[in-house]
């Protein structure tokens, strides 16, 4: 795989990775959860824990430049013993939860849809499915061709959004403050327990800031343009996230907005009319669309890396004869995401994606910065987190808090961790050599 991605192509990528149709379906769902004027804090959150974590993405990232991401770093920081299991688990999980995050947007989509034309219930699943279709169509091609694309679809996004934000600025008709009211209390177990449910959906509209490790392999300068890529993508997208929501509510009372599946379709109505609302709403499609692309792209790569190193089934490790990408991961990806997103719901999707993926990937790169510095130190790391070991801890926490947050979808994430361990260790001797064998 060749390194052709620059740090505009990587930051695009991860940008668009994460402004999908999240923060736009999610908006009036985490006021409802919080219920105050105090739900601006959930995106606050969110963002901290973006920029928290992202530097153990960026630490282990620009040390271990690989396809694959995750799948490295496990493997790496675990060693011989437990390296293999660690990085086995996250592949496994990530088959199932790739296909999740790919549903999600698929069908954010098409439910945002109905704000132009409404759809029943099986229209809305037949483009979510036509939408998946699309986009792995799209990537079937080299990385040249697509990073070309991605900052093209970038160049939409921020377009999109700086339009939204400078409209509500110049608009302002409602006084907001994030601050509780005369008498109230922000720091109370009440708020906390609010706070983690809301902070569930605005963390998953910040997910994508990573995105660029998957594509480590295909990255040029990897040791300084993956961590620049990771907080240039996390800040830029804070403080637009942040604006957004202050420009929304300036123009429609929070109490309002908590009540409408399209508040922003609504926001652009209420000051330019339908026409204009509709045009903002096909841009917002655009948004969520150039979100699914990144996100199919960086998941392709997973089952790809894992091949290729001989832990996982051996036909993912192909490559495309003549454009070189991993065309038998992308099909995967592309057909298991088509699956789910005819068959499941928006929100349920939304808490399987976090609990399956929290104990896994993120709480276990976290120990393992700690393991690797340890064993091997700092010296020549193209990136040390600052403060260390301050981030690891407060992310360890962090991700607990919010895995705890997810209910019951939790106890899924740990019934997938235990079945997947059953299988490597049934599997790996025999069932995965045997299809090595037979594919070579």
């Amino acid at each position: 795989m060749k390194r052709e991605i620059s740090l505009l192509q990587a930051t695009s990528i991860n940008m668009i990775d994460m402004v999908g149709i999240g923060p736009f379906v999610m908006f009036s769902l985490v006021i409802r959860l919080v219920g105050s004027n105090l739900f601006l804090w959930a995106w606050v959150f969110g963002a901290v824990t973006a920029l928290i974590d992202g530097m153990i993405w960026s630490e282990l990232g620009a040390a271990y430049p690989l396809a694959g991401g995750s799948y490295n770093f496990l493997k790496e920081a675990y060693g011989k013993k437990g390296g293999p299991l660690m990085s086995f688990l996250f592949v496994w999980q990530t088959c199932l939860q790739s296909a999740l995050v790919v549903a999600s947007a698929a069908i954010g989509f098409s439910q945002y849809f109905n704000y132009l034309i409404p759809l029943t219930y099986w229209e809305e699943k037949a483009l979510s499915g036509l939408l998946v279709i699309v986009i792995t169509a799209l990537l079937y091609r080299n990385i040249r061709t697509i990073g070309k694309m991605a900052v093209f679809l970038w160049a939409g996004v921020i377009i999109i959004l700086l339009w939204i934000i400078i409209s509500g600025f110049t608009h302002h008709r409602v006084a907001y403050s994030p601050l509780p009211e005369k008498g109230g209390a922000m720091f109370n177990w009440s708020f906390m327990l609010l706070l983690g449910h809301a902070s569930v959906k605005t963390i998953y509209s910040f997910l994508g800031y990573y995105n660029v490790c998957h594509l480590g392999g295909e990255i040029r300068d990897p040791g300084k343009n993956i961590p620049r890529s990771i907080f240039i993508s996390i800040v830029c997208i804070g403080v637009l996230y942040l604006a957004m929501n202050f420009s929304v509510v300036g123009v429609i009372p929070w109490q309002e907005a908590m009540h409408s599946k399209f508040a922003i379709s609504l926001f652009m109505e209420k000051m330019y009319g339908t026409r204009t609302a509709q045009v903002a709403t096909m841009l917002v499609l655009w948004i969520a669309f150039a979100s699914l692309f990144a996100v199919v792209l960086g998941y392709s790569r997973v089952p790809y890396a894992a091949a290729a190193d001989g832990n996982f089934f051996p036909w993912f490790a192909r490559l495309h004869p003549r454009k070189d990408f991993p065309y038998v991961s992308l099909l995967f990806v592309g057909g298991l995401g088509f699956v789910c997103s005819l068959l499941l719901r928006l929100e349920d999707a939304i808490n399987a994606i976090l609990a399956m993926r929290i104990l896994v990937q993120f709480v276990a790169q976290a120990i393992g910065v700690v393991l690797l510095r340890r064993r091997k130190g700092t010296e020549g790391l193209p990136f040390r987190m600052w403060l260390y070991p301050l981030p690891v801890i407060l992310s360890i926490s962090i991700w607990l808090f919010v895995w705890f947050s997810t209910g019951l979808a939790a106890l899924l994430g740990l019934l997938l961790m235990g079945f997947g361990t059953v299988v490597f260790f049934v599997a790996r001797d025999t069932w995965l050599a045997g299809a090595k064998k037979k594919i070579t």
